[in-house]
């Protein structure tokens, strides 16, 4: 079974979780608003495209990541003609290994049961003369349907479900 999305926007690095000392000398750690927020984009991307059907909590699995990113506005004429002829590549953040990250971790329990199913990786960016987004294609042997719903209790198995 191959799913393949489109997650629109500037493409986005997962983001280390912060740490913050309280009043009471405790430590407490969170995740970044924008990373929990691009990660919800991911999870409902991918649930769009995959009209229910998840991969098998055994299989091997194969993901492929193309990172589109926006060419800077001061970019010159002949270093833009450059980027999008694809001679420069983007040597900026996000790193390749953030933004494999937040897409992998984004679906566990969705797309697969854990993100150690991934066997094989494709991570590349690249500039975009259009709209900048994540294109993801995730290959592997679909779930049969007498297997058990491993789903989070709460995650919704379909777009509809979605809040």
């Amino acid at each position: 079974m191959k799913i393949k999305f489109i997650i629109p926007g500037e493409p986005q690095g997962k983001a280390r979780p912060r740490v913050v000392r309280m009043k009471s000398g405790r430590s407490m750690s969170y995740t970044p608003d924008k990373t929990v927020a691009y990660e919800e984009l991911v999870r409902q991307r991918f649930l769009a495209a995959a009209q229910g059907r998840r991969f098998a909590d055994d299989a091997p699995i194969d993901i492929s990541i193309t990172a589109f990113l926006s060419i800077p506005k001061s970019a010159s004429k002949q270093k833009q003609m450059l980027m999008t002829s694809g001679a420069l590549f983007p040597q900026k953040k996000p790193d390749l290994d953030n933004i494999m990250k937040i897409v992998c971790d984004a679906l566990n329990g969705i797309a697969y049961k854990d993100d150690a199913q991934i066997v094989n990786a494709k991570i590349c960016k690249r500039w975009s003369s259009e709209m900048p987004s994540v294109w993801v294609t995730i290959e592997g042997e679909e779930r049969k349907s007498h297997e058990p719903d491993l789903l989070p209790e709460g995650v919704p198995t379909a777009l509809g479900e979605l809040p």
